[in-house]
Order: structure tokens, then C-alpha cells, then sequence
């Protein structure tokens, strides 16, 4: 069976709860979306905002400060937002990466050569577990230990090594911090999954990002050699055939709406997951605007939704008592939609900035 472009756009949005807002409660889109990308420690309340009908800020803050959620590195390699179930899971399947790293960083993997990882990881885990440490309080402590490696890389292999959990008030609206972190186990005084599924950690992200392909759930994950995973995964699965002639796989009981369901105006967070969790983004965003998305320096930007896909970005602006939000558009829209980004623009700043004096800018700019 096979599946235009606007097909996939609406089947993934529908599971983004991005047709319309969910009455989820936030942990449980947390966890039905496997995590949200939170390179940026404010970015997952922007991501709950958009997809929920009534979220309030204090709901995600709660969730981090009662340990029931949490912001670690995991999927790609990078920090997610995760449930804490869903970190003792996700873990020990995507340790390797940050593992692999160690050998392969330009930066760090020379000034690490040599050296007992599993010495290094166990002395930061006995420093991190005295008290959360960030990495720069790291790199004095450990330098005494090796005094011939280079500090900075010591410091980072011990990030990568350890199950490192960023904790309070980091993250938390309203409040600031530096990104200190413990392990894992004991900020919530469990141990991780002792054998956790790949296979449904795959089905899981069909769910949350489907149909797709083997290559769009390693790009999502950081993973290899998931081939094997969705050869066994083939007798619950459904098979597509993408608008690019790629095989994609599906959930059989999964959302697939209409190609001509209405895709109403939405702001994304930056670094929103569903612009980073395909190997073929084309789904969502143009080829020749993901330039003017993903930064050189690995920023990615706010992004505007209108019938669906990508076309433009948004930036808000505080200052004291006024809120400003700054839409650049790539392309011509028509009226309506202008109306429509305002509108939803305005309801961005009631929610980042509220009680204060908001306008909002209409910009174009060329891909």
C-alpha cells in the first residue's frame, strides 16, 4: 500500500497530537511521544504547550521536582525529557552511543586514549553520588586522579560513561540553574531495566512518529542495525511504501488520517522531536528550508506549522513589561492563515509571557 506525502504529514501529525490538542495528562504524552528533545532546558513546556489543550507550566516543573520525570542523554545522543520509567528502559539500550562516543569524538576520544573507562566511571559515580556535580566542578576533582589527561575529557567521559541525570533547579520554569547531575540510580533509587526490549522500544516509536523506516528509527534513536529488529517486528506490523519509494512499517491499530484533513496552524518548540526523529524529514519540512531551521551551531529553531508543514520560524522577544513575537515566513501564505499564526502567536506569548504588553511581527524572507 502506498502513501503520498500528505498522507504521511497527517498520519504523523495525528500521533504528534498535532491536529488537535490532547487531553492527555503531561507524563502521559511524555511518554507516548518517547521523550522530548531538551537540548534547551525550557524547550519540553513549549513542546507540551502546543499539544495539550490546557498546560500549565507548574504541571511539567512538578513532574521534574517529584522525580517522576527527568532530562538525561539518551536517544541520538543527546538530552531527552523522559519519563522515569521510561530512563531505567531507554538507558541500558542507548548507552552505547554515548560509549561509542568516547572513541570517536575529535575533541576528546585522543586525550582519553588509553584509559580505563571503567576506573573513570566508577570515581565520578562516587563523586556525583556525594553531591550533583556539573561538569566544570568535575574537571578540578578528577585532575588530581590523572594528572597527565587533560581534565576537560575527563570530565566528559564520566558524562558519558554514567547514567548522568541533570537535576533541579535546572529545567524548572521560572527558576534557573547550572546543569549539575547525579546517576541515575540514585536520583530515583531504582536500578535500570535489566533487560529491556529494543523491539518495543521500536514499536513504541512507530506510535509516536510511524510509518516510517528502518533508517527514520535509527536517525530517531542514534541506534544501528535495526534491520534485524523490524525483520522480527514483521508479522505485527503493517508495510507501506513511501512517497520516495522507501519501506515504512506501521502499527496496525495506529492513526492514518485522510490526506485532506484539516492541519490547523501550529507553533513548534525548538528542537521539536518530530523535525529530528526521521532519516526523510520531507514529511514535514522542505528540503531547502531545513537551512534556515537547523543552525550551523546546532540551534534548532521554533518553528511555524501551516497545513501542516514547515513555513517559517518564530522568535519571541521580553523585555520588562512587553512580549514580542517575531514570524518569519519563507514563502507567501494566504490571509487566513496570516490570521491564524497571529492568533496562535498571541496565545504562545500569553503562555511564555503573560501580564504582559504582547504584539506580534509578520516577516517574510526567501529559502
Amino acid at each position: 500500500m502506498s502513501l503520498s506525502l500528505r498522507e504521511l504529514n497527517r498520519a504523523t501529525l495525528a500521533r504528534q497530537s498535532l491536529l488537535s490538542r490532547g487531553t492527555m495528562s503531561p507524563i502521559e504524552l511524555i511518554e507516548h511521544l518517547v521523550g522530548l528533545q531538551a537540548q534547551a532546558p525550557l524547550a519540553p513546556y513549549f513542546a507540551l504547550w502546543t499539544r495539550l489543550k490546557s498546560f500549565q507550566p507548574d504541571e511539567l516543573a512538578q513532574l521534574l521536582l517529584d522525580r517522576k520525570a527527568l532530562r538525561m542523554v539518551l536517544m541520538r545522543g543527546t538530552i531527552h525529557l523522559v519519563s522515569a520509567d521510561d530512563a531505567l528502559t531507554f538507558r541500558p539500550l542507548t548507552k552505547v552511543i554515548t560509549e561509542r562516543d568516547l572513541v570517536r569524538n575529535a575533541t576528546h576520544a585522543p586525550a582519553l586514549a588509553g584509559l580505563d573507562f571503567d576506573e573513570l566511571a566508577a570515581t565520578g559515580r562516587r563523586l556525583v553520588e556525594e553531591r550533583p556535580l556539573s561538569i566544570s566542578e568535575l574537571r578540578p576533582l578528577l585532575q588530581p586522579i590523572w594528572p597527565d589527561r587533560d581534565p576537560a575529557s575527563l570530565a566528559y567521559g564520566v558524562r558519558n560513561m554514567l547514567p548522568f541525570v541533570q537535576v533541579p533547579p535546572r529545567a524548572i520554569w521560572g527558576r534557573s540553574g547550572q546543569p549539575r547531575g547525579t546517576t541515575l540510580e540514585h536520583w530515583l533509587g531504582r536500578d535500570p531495566h535489566p533487560a529491556p526490549s529494543i523491539d518495543d522500544m521500536v514499536l513504541r516509536y512507530l506510535g509516536a512518529y510511524g510509518p516510517a523506516s528502518v533508517m527514520d528509527a535509527q536517525q530517531w534513536s542514534g541506534l544501528t542495525r535495526l534491520t534485524e529488529v523490524f525483520q522480527r517486528l514483521r508479522p505485527s506490523v503493517l508495510p507501506f511504501t513511501g512517497p520516495d519509494g522507501a519501506e515504512l512499517f506501521d502499527l496496525p491499530d495506529a492513526p492514518r488520517p485522510a490526506a485532506d484533513v484539516p492541519a490547523p496552524v501550529r507553533l513548534l518548540a525548538p528542537f521539536d522531536n518530530v523535525l529530528l526523529s526521521h532519516a526523510a524529514r520531507e514529511r514535514i519540512i522542505d528540503l531547502d528550508m531545513q537551512k534556515l531551521v537547523f543552525t550551523i551551531n546546532g540551534i534548532i529553531k521554533s518553528t511555524v506549522l501551516v497545513n501542516g508543514f514547515v513555513v517559517g520560524i518564530v522568535e519571541t522577544v521580553k523585555k520588562k513589561d512587553e512580549a514580542r513575537a517575531v514570524v518569519t515566513l519563507f514563502h507567501q501564505v494566504s490571509k487566513r492563515a496570516s490570521e491564524q499564526i497571529e492568533r496562535e502567536a498571541l496565545k504562545l506569548l500569553s503562555f511564555d509571557a503573560p501580564g504582559t504588553r504582547q504584539t506580534v511581527e509578520l516577516l517574510r524572507s526567501t529559502p
